[in-house]
């Protein structure tokens, strides 16, 4: 959303005066930038659903407009698929993505697609959502995709969403050294553990591992997917093992921090709330009493302006 002072009833659809007079409807496209060092940032693009204009009482003829907006998903769940050419099977996830994205007319402009580590299946040939349809190749990729700041659809593989890259951490501490922050949001739970998983593919049986060390220890925690295109069982079972192996433990991880973009000399903490992405690597470290600290290197899974 976006709130914006309408002093001049720009925002006033039935103003002939306004500069986005017969321009004011529903789905326009709409962007956000950020300029620092003079380099432009994206922060949102997307496609405007309402304007809302409201006049607080007793305020001498303020005027205020919200612009709510959606991005790229939006679309792609209103666009229903059956039938996707080129889906054949043996075909990589990435390649499977960029036909659903053909599929519904998606400029190949604004796609930034890996080519994927997993074969599929021949697509199923079902009425469903667009977004549904790659979001099952997200996941029987065990992959990501997502919609970026500049309004673009992103498909990462397996090695990106695992951390396996080798790219460097931005490195973030509270102690004047490196990147400055405060509010951190340190937590120690079992939201993310998961020691029994089952994952199926179409027209394949119930893969299933299982850590009963971790089930003795935190007690059954299932993942369950089914109907995935993976093109074999044995794919299926590397996934549910990959996934068991990956979460039958738990540790301290970081959920948040905060970054004031109005501290003094603040260039690199700029640059990385601006710059950042998903997955991007960071590391993060809280000092704490009795001189001891908490460290962790987890990835960005969101940022909030």
């Amino acid at each position: 959303t976006m709130r914006i002072v309408d002093q001049n009833g720009d925002f006033n659809p039935q103003n002939p005066a306004s500069p986005y007079y017969n321009l004011l409807t529903p789905m326009r496209k709409v962007q956000i930038t950020a300029t620092y060092g003079a380099t432009t940032y994206p922060i949102f693009a997307g496609f405007i659903t309402s304007y809302t204009t409201t006049t607080p009482k007793n305020a001498n003829d303020v005027v205020y407009t919200t612009i709510t907006a959606v991005d790229a998903f939006r679309l792609a769940q209103n666009a229903q698929v059956s039938t996707v050419a080129g889906t054949s099977a043996g075909q990589l996830s990435g390649a499977r993505i960029n036909n659903l994205l053909d599929a519904i007319s998606w400029p190949t402009s604004m796609r930034d697609v890996d080519a994927g580590l997993t074969t599929m299946a021949s697509d199923p040939g079902t009425f469903r959502t667009s977004l549904a349809a790659m979001q099952t190749v997200e996941t029987s990729e065990y992959g990501a995709l997502y919609v970026d700041a500049a309004g673009s659809f992103v498909f990462q593989d397996r090695a990106v969403t695992a951390g396996s890259t080798g790219a460097t951490p931005t490195v973030f501490n509270d102690n004047g050294t490196d990147i400055g922050y405060f509010n951190a949001v340190w937590r120690l739970d079992d939201t993310l553990v998961y020691n029994s998983a089952s994952v199926t593919r179409t027209g394949g049986t119930a893969q299933v591992a299982t850590n009963q060390a971790s089930i003795d220890k935190y007690f059954v925690h299932s993942y369950n997917q089914q109907n995935l295109l993976m093109q074999t069982d044995a794919v299926a079972l590397d996934y549910a093992q990959a996934y068991v192996a990956s979460r039958a433990e738990t540790s301290i991880r970081c959920d948040a921090i905060q970054l004031d973009l109005y501290t003094d000399n603040y260039n690199a903490g700029i640059i990385a709330a601006l710059g950042l992405d998903y997955f991007d690597p960071v590391t993060i470290t809280t000092n704490q009493p009795g001189s001891s600290t908490l460290t962790k290197t987890l990835q960005v899974f969101g940022v909030a302006q």
